[in-house]
């Protein structure tokens, strides 16, 4: 019973979410807010609206290792996972535009940042704070390259006549399916660590992670089939900046985080590790499906160690 709860609660949080989404662009467009800052906040975040959504209900049940093991779980996922598949998929990745050069600081800064804070094993609230202004510094950033987000809103909502009544009643239902969502998702998760002896920690970092990313791989994979790969890569590095500044940093708002570096390492490391190589993807402009399989390795590596020691 507790994996059909897991299921319908991971939909719940992801399809509330999706509606989440929706609604603000609508809202937004009709009060003629520019679409680079549209693209800033509601779709470069709103994908990370999942994990913020477990992640905060973890730290307030004093689940602080779940919230931890989501955000870095969901980073490695992002990038491995979802880049790892679209570097398989697609046929030709030429990116327009430099990666290496506008993103990689945005790559690097936030898993550095999250070592020092983990560092003396507490993500404190004054860390939380610190996070969320490493988000206002990301937004400065889109601000500053607005051509980024300029063809990213739904066309479909360009041509849709705006309803008050319709866009508060499903922004409402959004946020009715987020919460109970992620309520539950904690929920059955717990109970399913508890009954098979396996640590929050694990459940958190795979199971949750990978359901949270979902929207990640989703959005890539239709902008790949656009052939905008840049709009791909660049939401899995706005949607990892958004993980680490926004859901760890509210989640360390609610309850400081305790991380224990001794047991986490590995999967630190698999973080790291994914982030390094996207780093070095981008460099030398190894787009290419040998690139895909080294980052799904590492997905395999962190599975094998999770599951099976």
């Amino acid at each position: 019973m507790d994996y059909i709860i897991f299921i319908i609660s991971m939909f719940a949080l992801i399809y509330g979410a999706d509606h989440i989404i929706n609604q603000s662009e609508k809202i937004a467009l009709h009060f003629e807010i520019p679409a680079f800052i549209i693209g800033a906040t509601v779709i470069a975040v709103g994908t990370s609206l999942p994990e913020m959504a477990a992640s905060i209900t973890a730290s307030y049940q004093g689940k602080t290792d779940m919230a931890v093991a989501n955000v870095l779980g969901s980073v490695t996922f992002n990038i491995s996972l979802v880049l790892g598949v679209i570097f398989l998929l697609a046929k030709n990745i030429h990116p327009a535009r430099d990666i290496f050069k506008n993103d990689s600081v945005w790559i690097a800064i936030p898993p550095i940042l999250f070592l020092l804070m983990a560092y003396d094993g507490v993500i404190s609230r004054f860390d939380g704070i610190v996070f969320l202004f490493l988000m206002i510094a990301y937004l400065l950033f889109l601000n500053s390259d607005r051509k980024r987000f300029e063809a990213e809103i739904d066309e479909d909502i360009l041509k849709e006549k705006f309803n008050w009544l319709k866009t508060s009643f499903f922004l409402g239902i959004g946020f009715v399916f987020v919460i109970v969502g992620a309520k539950y998702t904690i929920y059955s998760a717990s109970q399913i660590a508890a009954n098979f002896g396996i640590s929050e920690w694990v459940i958190a970092l795979l199971l949750i992670a990978f359901g949270t990313s979902l929207p990640e791989l989703i959005v890539s994979i239709m902008a790949v089939r656009k052939n905008n790969t840049d709009m791909a890569i660049g939401n899995i590095i706005g949607s990892n900046v958004a993980n680490f500044a926004i859901v760890l940093g509210s989640s360390a708002l609610v309850n400081p985080l305790h991380v224990e570096l001794s047991k986490s390492g590995f999967d630190i490391l698999c973080m790291l590790s994914s982030s390094i190589i996207l780093i070095y993807i981008s460099a030398t402009k190894l787009y290419s499906k040998a690139a895909g399989i080294v980052l799904l390795s590492i997905i395999i590596l962190m599975l094998n160690h999770s599951l099976f020691t």
